[in-house]
Parts: C-alpha cells; sequence; structure tokens
C-alpha cells in the first residue's frame, strides 16, 4: 500500500547557498525552500486525494480526504528535510563545513565549503541519510500498526486498510515510502547516497578521489539511463514490478533518470574543475586597476557610461581615493529607468567591508564560491601584512583560466 512516486533524495555540493526560500534553521544549518519543491508536493497531494485515500477509505468525506492528504504531503516532505539534515549535522560533526541545505523537487542540495576530505568521513556523512529515512519508515509502520484496530497479516488488505484511522494512514503510507526511499538511495549511482558509498570505497581502494569519482559517476549515468528507459517502457504500457505502469509513471521515472545522470555528470566535472582551481591563487588572477565609479554619480551616469562598453556585471565605488564598496548591475537594473537621474551608485552599492576579502593566497575556488554566494562578480584581495586592499579577482577571470586550463579556448563575454 506504498505510492511508487517518492522523491530522489541525495545531497550534493552547491556552489551557492543563495537559492530558494529561507525558512529558517535547524541545528545551525539553514534550511531553504526552491520552488521546484512546489511540484513533488502538488504530486504527492492529488496522487492520494484523487486515487490513494479513495481507494483505502471510500466511506471518507472529501474535506477529511484531502486534509490528510495534505498532511501526509507536509509530513513526507517533513521526512526529507530529516534525511538532508541527518547529512549535515553529521558533516559539521566530522568537520566538513555545511553552510545550509536547500530541498527541492528531487531531494536536497547540501552548501559546503569543501568536500569531505576522507573516505571515512564521506561514509559516515552519506549513509546517515538513507538510515534516517528507514527509522522514519519503521517507526511510521509500527505507529500504524499500533494505531490499527485489527491485523493485516491473513487478512484483506483493503479491508485493512480501510480500518485505519486518519493519523494510522498518514503513517501507514509515509511508512513504506521511506522505507522505498532508503533503498533507492542506496542505488550505487552517484550522486545518490548509494553512489557516494561506492566513491567512499573506491576512494579507500585507490587513494584518488577524482578517479573514485569518475567511476561512481559513471554508474551513476548508467543509472540513469536504465530508469529513463524503464520509464519509456512504463510509458508506453509495460509494467515493471513496484513500480507500475502509466504515463504518467513512466514520464516521471524519465524525468529522475534524466536528473540523475545530468548530476552524476556534472558532479564529477565540478569536483574536475574545483581540482583545477585550488590549484592556483587570487595572486596570478588580481586586477590592480578594476573599472571604478564615483560614489556620488547617478545610476544613469554609470549606465550610459562605464556599463555600456565594460565586459562585467559590477563595479568598484569609490568616495575620493578609497574604494568603498562594488555596486553590482542587477540592482541598477531592478530600478525603474525613470528613476535613475534620481538615485546615486551609493544607494545601491555593497560596502566592502560587507563582502568577504581573499588573500593573496587565497584559492581561485575560494573565490568563486564566495562570489556565487555574494552575487557579485568580483572580490577585493587584501595583503595580509598591510591589510590594504591590493586590487579585485573578478569572476570572468577565473572563468576564461579555467576554460584555458582545461584546454578549451577562451572566447571573449566568457
Amino acid at each position: 500500500m506504498t505510492d511508487s512516486k517518492a522523491s530522489s533524495s541525495s545531497y550534493a555540493r552547491s556552489r551557492s547557498g543563495g537559492f530558494g526560500f529561507p525558512i529558517g534553521s535547524l541545528f545551525g544549518v539553514q534550511v531553504r525552500l526552491d520552488p521546484s519543491l512546489v511540484l513533488i508536493f502538488l504530486l504527492i497531494l492529488t496522487t492520494l486525494g484523487l486515487g490513494t485515500l479513495p481507494a483505502w477509505h471510500p466511506d471518507w468525506s472529501a474535506v477529511t480526504t484531502w486534509i490528510v492528504a495534505g498532511v501526509a504531503a507536509i509530513a513526507f516532505v517533513a521526512s526529507i528535510l530529516a534525511h538532508e539534515l541527518s547529512h549535515a549535522v553529521v558533516g559539521r560533526a566530522l568537520g566538513v563545513p555545511v553552510r545550509g541545505i536547500t530541498l527541492f523537487l528531487f531531494g536536497g542540495v547540501a552548501s559546503m565549503d569543501r568536500d569531505s576530505d576522507s573516505p571515512r568521513a564521506e561514509l559516515l556523512m552519506t549513509i546517515v541519510g538513507p538510515l534516517t529515512s528507514l527509522v522514519i519508515g519503521v517507526l511510521g509502520i509500527l505507529g500504524a500498526s499500533a494505531l490499527a484496530p485489527g491485523s493485516p497479516a491473513g487478512g484483506d488488505p483493503q479491508e485493512f486498510a480501510q480500518s485505519l484511522g486518519p493519523v494510522a494512514t498518514v503513517l501507514m503510507w509515509l511508512g513504506p515510502v521511506n522505507v522505498l526511499l532508503a533503498i533507492f538511495n542506496m542505488v550505487p549511482g552517484f550522486p545518490l547516497d548509494g553512489g557516494r558509498v561506492l566513491r567512499a570505497g573506491l576512494w579507500w581502494a585507490t587513494g584518488d578521489r577524482l578517479k573514485a569519482t569518475r567511476w561512481a559517476a559513471g554508474a551513476g549515468q548508467l543509472v540513469g539511463f536504465f530508469l529513463i528507459a524503464c520509464g519509456i517502457f512504463m510509458a508506453f504500457g509495460g509494467t515493471i514490478p513496484i513500480l507500475g505502469r502509466g504515463l504518467l509513471s513512466g514520464l516521471w521515472l524519465v524525468l529522475i533518470g534524466w536528473f540523475l545522470s545530468n548530476a552524476a555528470r556534472q558532479g564529477y566535472a565540478q569536483l574536475l574543475q574545483s581540482q583545477i582551481l585550488e590549484r592556483t591563487s587570487t595572486r596570478n588572477l588580481v586586477r590592480n586597476e578594476p573599472l571604478v565609479v564615483s560614489n556620488d554619480s547617478s545610476l544613469r551616469q554609470l549606465m550610459e557610461g562605464p556599463a555600456t562598453d565594460a565586459d562585467q556585471d559590477s563595479f568598484v565605488v569609490r568616495d575620493g581615493d578609497q574604494w568603498i564598496g562594488l555596486v553590482p548591475l542587477q540592482r541598477v537594473l531592478r530600478v525603474p529607468r525613470d528613476q535613475w537621474d534620481d538615485k546615486k551608485v551609493s544607494d545601491l552599492m555593497v560596502p566592502l567591508r560587507e563582502l568577504p576579502s581573499l588573500s593573496l593566497d587565497a584559492t581561485a575556488d575560494l573565490a568563486l564560491r564566495n562570489m556565487t554566494e555574494r552575487g557579485v562578480d568580483q572580490l577585493p584581495v587584501v595583503e595580509k601584512k598591510t591589510d590594504r586592499i591590493q586590487g579585485f579577482v573578478r569572476q570572468k577571470d577565473i572563468l576564461r583560466w579555467l576554460l584555458v586550463q582545461q584546454g578549451a579556448p577562451a572566447t571573449s563575454g566568457t
């Protein structure tokens, strides 16, 4: 009596912790909800409200049915949150700096300054997620059984389902779904939890995290292609045990497979890029003469002056001879054009004191992550001994340098 349309849940490194809507902090971890989460919520709500619950409880009123469906959908999202929080809490305990997590259509994304630095930390941080889902699942099944007036053993499953009250019904649906979620996440395909367990084992065996990630990501792509093939088969009328059949279920499986195969490929590419960026410092990329605009310039003077032929998305703001902040063009473009004469650059700038400063020895990887998080395309570089700003490092220069290092031509406007 389970629903097969469960969302996959795995943690993945993200360069940004700033997407989604913040809903608070739990155990020191910032939690955000991506708008795409609404889709899985509505899918579960309609599946339960129009299919599962009317089949289990044909005598329930429409109001009761939809209230229980809504509670079950919220409980499912809460169980995904518990799964992702377990990753984050254990990761932080092991020294992996997890700033926050974002729940989205296919599970969760963790915003981390860096990946785990050992196979052991990777294994412990990973395995706790499926274990959390499994515990939730078992507790849900036991709780439903304890609240049920009868036993399903040897009886009619339909009669047993009809005997359950609203709370027991939610638990009986939520329990098996979380068990299936734990099982699915242990499929050995990166970036699913099972793929990360596989990577931890390969990393321990080879001593090479990059090679282990490449092999685990290859397995993840194969799993993704397999799910796509199964989804197409189901969409055209075929039946697969547990997964079922039908156009909607098939298309959903195709979407999960497509997401998994792309996430596996991107996960390996991201690690490869990070290792390249970690080998250079901002000292090699700093610009000592950035494009500057006066703090008392109007927005129109900026937009019809320096911004017209500049290849960057933010400008250094100066007050006299001092650099005092950055003004991102995105902020300017949100201001109506008829207000450009009335507002000054200083009204929209981000003060330098609110931006993280980079030392000359900071890695390009750290610089790129900080820019993405802050929503700017450059950051100040400071000499530690004198505490003076030496210049700025730009996102475009980092990405252009990365392309050159990867053997691809660096094109203008990158």
